[in-house]
């Protein structure tokens, strides 16, 4: 077992491992478990968690995408996923899927949503309405994103679940959408629904952490303005969405999956100092941002999350060995909502 992970293989193998409680949580739950949306950033390894995480091989783990990358599904076929194409926008498509009683819509479209609203509202809204209705009475963890909740005073503390939704922008506004399709279907027909609102996950490919310390191993500015954020372990997010689907309710649940607030200035100065670089700096810490409060997660899924001050090491490390990065940035800094 590597001490922390040194290239795609390990990385993904960090990032799909069960933990005791994952494990437990998916053998108290019967049935197939199904992955709608697995051809994305995170879907492939949450597909790969959960086929090691459940014994009976009995049980089917399946990958649903377009899966325009075929290396994607052969790498998962090979771990025991099965491996389904399909084009979740198509009714037609979403009619012949196998049903299974334990689903986890992955599925939408963020960056490109100012170029092509049309086709945001179609991945975040259309799509959801055949799949709500074809996976009526399955358990259901919907992911979703803090962006519902819009900016907030840092001063409160972060949005907690039930806090208004006030969107920024038309992404947020989608979402908002997407949540309400699960949930109506859901309320009408008692099935159980968990939103999982999943706020800046972070793969050393990806993320808040590996965004700043590119930059600063760049000797690139840190912008201040927008000073506060969570961040969390991609495979921390991971293990938690399988474990929501136990926690699924009638009627439904929202719950805030993401680490704890923290200033944007000592991320930079925990790079920095693994990196051995003083962090540069510009702008003014604002007095709002997109944040939100995990006590509700902490009461329901405890957990001992990867520490950050781990999360910023591996960064630096991973960037410093050429690790490859997938340039997705987060755009975590964004305050008008346009992706």
């Amino acid at each position: 077992m590597s001490d922390r992970p040194r290239d795609i293989a390990s990385l993904e193998d960090w990032l799909s491992r069960p933990d005791d409680a994952t494990r437990a949580a998916l053998a108290s739950l019967d049935g197939d478990v199904i992955v709608l949306g697995a051809g994305g950033k995170m879907g492939p390894t949450v597909a790969r968690m959960a086929r090691r995480a459940i014994a009976d091989r009995t049980r089917r783990v399946i990958a649903v995408s377009r899966f325009t990358d075929p290396v994607a599904a052969a790498q998962l076929e090979a771990h025991g996923v099965d491996v389904l194409r399909a084009d979740l926008s198509d009714p037609a498509a979403v009619a012949a899927l196998p049903f299974a009683p334990n689903m986890l819509w992955m599925a939408g479209q963020k960056f490109g949503t100012t170029g092509d609203p049309v086709g945001t509202w179609t991945h975040n809204v259309v799509a959801p309405v055949h799949v709500a209705e074809r996976y009526t009475g399955a358990r259901t963890v919907c992911f979703s994103t803090g962006n519902v909740y819009g900016r907030v005073p840092v001063a409160a503390g972060g949005s907690c679940e039930d806090a208004p939704l006030r969107p920024d922008g038309e992404y947020a506004a989608s979402c908002i959408g997407r949540e309400r399709v699960f949930e109506s279907v859901a309320r009408r027909t008692k099935s159980p629904l968990l939103l999982y609102r999943l706020f800046y996950a972070n793969d050393l490919r990806y993320g808040v952490v590996t965004e700043m310390a590119r930059k600063i191993l760049h000797d690139e500015p840190i912008d201040l303005t927008t000073g506060h954020v969570n961040v969390m372990w991609q495979g921390d997010a991971n293990r938690l969405a399988l474990r929501a689907l136990a926690i699924a309710a009638t009627p439904p649940l929202a719950l805030n999956v993401t680490g704890p607030i923290v200033t944007v200035r000592e991320i930079a100065e925990r790079v920095g100092r693994h990196a051995g670089i003083t962090p540069r700096f510009t702008g003014t810490e604002g007095l709002e941002s997109l944040l939100g409060n995990v006590q509700r997660l902490h009461e329901l899924l405890p957990h001992d999350a990867l520490p950050l001050d781990t999360l910023c090491q591996w960064a630096v490390d991973w960037i410093r060995e050429g690790g490859p990065l997938l340039e997705k940035p987060t755009k975590f800094e964004v305050s008008d909502g346009r992706f």
